[in-house]
């Protein structure tokens, strides 16, 4: 492309950024390219607060020269509604720029990877506290003059580059900058970096944009699979899915059954079909087609691979998280990387694995003496060092003695009067059912926040689904009361929205009486 003399105004490009992803070189790589095809260019950048709770963001105003080679005036900052090519590096940056007034249908090329990275409310969220993604994909069609989204991060994996590359070889095919491929990869070249790596990734995001081949969103699955091919050693389980439960469950069972193979063993993964036996039969006498099934099945797995210390190392030892690091830190091949793994184990963790006899009363000794809380262990772990990966692969095996410790035991006495309690409610109707079976998501991490959404999902057990399954409520009155007091108790794990709830409800009942 010919650079334009004629240009009217600058062309504005705000690009938002978090940390390790490139932006500067980014930025950089914008500047040398237009710089050499000769265009007068100007560009701040506005650092973020950190990596997720705001992206550094970097404005770049480029101008062609008038015919007297005078300069032009340029802004130092981006003013909503005037921004040409707004760049995010990740899909919920995206929105934020669209909410600030920066995509516009006048005139703005959003080019955006729809990838997530997670903020801090949304892993700490006592349920499913993640933004849908789908909404600023909605959004993104509405606003921008055109909209260029994909998974550029898994892309720029694919190419072991790191996802700016990706974005600028969109941004070269958007063909809203006046400067051909060429200039941008001569860029790439003069930086020195990675250039072979980059080379291709930006080749692969201008070919991705010019043909158009860009894939849509897909929510990630709360039973991701830390694997790449189902375990030869479960396929008669598989089979067991795919021939004894309805079609619509078989996708999450299969999950389930691998997810439970990997976190303890074959035995384990079986007994997770034998209680979903229960649920299907009860659900096939109502005229169910599988989707109580399903819905059981996604939260009983959750359940059975609950977070432990095992989990935890087993976790931190996976070949892929260590080539994911790798690859988020720029290494080169062969060349070392440490990781300092920050633990901090409390009495609970450690009962967990102990026999019954010794957890219980040392647990309930702690708990007269206010120390349940504060018996916490900082420990640091270099897990890429002998010592520490020797730890963590000791707290990994203990998975062969988890089934001997208090927890396990416990927990899996809870799990059979749960699922005994979804069995039940599915012979006097579906939806009681399946809002009994959500109420799993209330249980999540461990310590003080395992606590209190026990103490919320057994409240709601004794309060409004024991009642119910004697059939003291209306069925289908009891699944809606359910449903809003597990809502009440996911936004407040202190648990006074759900207490208000619950006394709420006993008043209508009493005023209803």
């Amino acid at each position: 492309m010919a650079k334009t003399s004629n240009q009217a105004k600058p062309i504005g490009l705000l690009i938002a950024a978090m940390g390790g992803e490139g932006g500067g070189v980014l930025r950089q790589w914008l500047v040398d390219a237009a710089v050499a095809h000769g265009f007068a260019v100007q560009s701040t950048s506005i650092p973020g607060v950190a990596q997720r709770t705001g992206a550094t963001t970097y404005y770049i105003e480029m101008q062609a020269l008038d015919e007297a080679g005078q300069r032009p005036v340029m802004s130092l900052y981006p003013l909503a509604g005037s921004v040409d090519i707004m760049v995010a590096s990740e899909l919920v940056e995206a929105g934020r720029a669209m909410q600030n007034g920066f995509v516009t249908p006048n005139c703005t090329t959003l080019i955006a990877s729809t990838h997530r990275v997670y903020a801090m409310a949304e892993r700490t969220a006592m349920g499913d506290g993640r933004f849908d993604g789908t909404l600023v994909v909605e959004a993104a069609e509405t606003l921008a003059q055109q909209a260029v989204l994909f998974d550029m991060e898994a892309m720029a994996q694919d190419h072991g580059s790191v996802i700016n590359s990706v974005l600028l070889g969109a941004i070269a095919g958007s063909g809203r900058l006046p400067i051909p491929p060429e200039g941008f990869e001569a860029a790439i070249r003069d930086t020195g970096r990675a250039v072979e790596a980059n080379l291709a990734a930006f080749r692969a995001g201008f070919e991705a944009v010019e043909r158009g081949d860009l894939a849509a969103v897909v929510p990630d699955s709360e039973l991701k699979r830390p694997w790449r091919a189902d375990p030869p050693m479960v396929e008669e389980l598989q089979h067991r899915v795919r021939e004894e439960f309805p079609t619509p469950a078989r996708a999450i069972l299969k999950e389930g059954v691998n997810r439970l193979f990997d976190y303890q063993n074959l035995a384990y993964a079986e007994r997770y079909l034998q209680r979903l036996m229960r649920v299907e039969r009860a659900e096939l006498e109502t005229g169910g087609h599988g989707e109580l099934v399903r819905e059981t099945g996604r939260y009983l797995a959750l359940w059975m691979s609950y977070e432990d210390v095992v989990r935890v190392a087993q976790a931190k030892l996976r070949p892929e998280r260590m080539a994911r690091i790798r690859l988020d830190v720029g290494a080169k091949p062969g060349e070392p990387v440490r990781i300092r793994e920050y633990l901090k184990p409390g009495l609970d963790e450690i009962a967990a694995l102990l026999p019954g006899w010794i957890a219980r009363p040392l647990l309930a000794a702690a708990s007269r003496a206010g120390l349940q809380d504060r018996l916490n262990i900082g420990m640091t772990v270099n897990s890429t060092a002998l010592w520490g990966h020797f730890l963590l692969s000791l707290l990994a095996s203990m998975k062969a003695i988890r089934p001997m410790g208090y927890r396990f035991k416990s927990e899996q006495l809870l799990i059979d009067e749960w699922v005994d309690r979804v069995a039940k409610a599915a012979a006097l109707d579906l939806s009681l059912a399946t809002e009994i079976a959500t109420c799993q998501r209330l249980l999540k991490g461990y310590g003080e926040t395992h606590r209190h959404g026990w103490d919320s999902f057994n409240r709601i057990m004794t309060t409004l689904v024991d009642p119910a399954l004697r059939g003291g409520n209306d069925p289908k009155g009891a699944a809606l009361t359910i449903a809003l007091a597990r809502d009440a108790a996911l936004a407040d794990p202190e648990g006074s929205a759900l207490r208000n709830t619950l006394a709420a409800d006993l008043k209508g009942d009493l005023a209803a009486e």
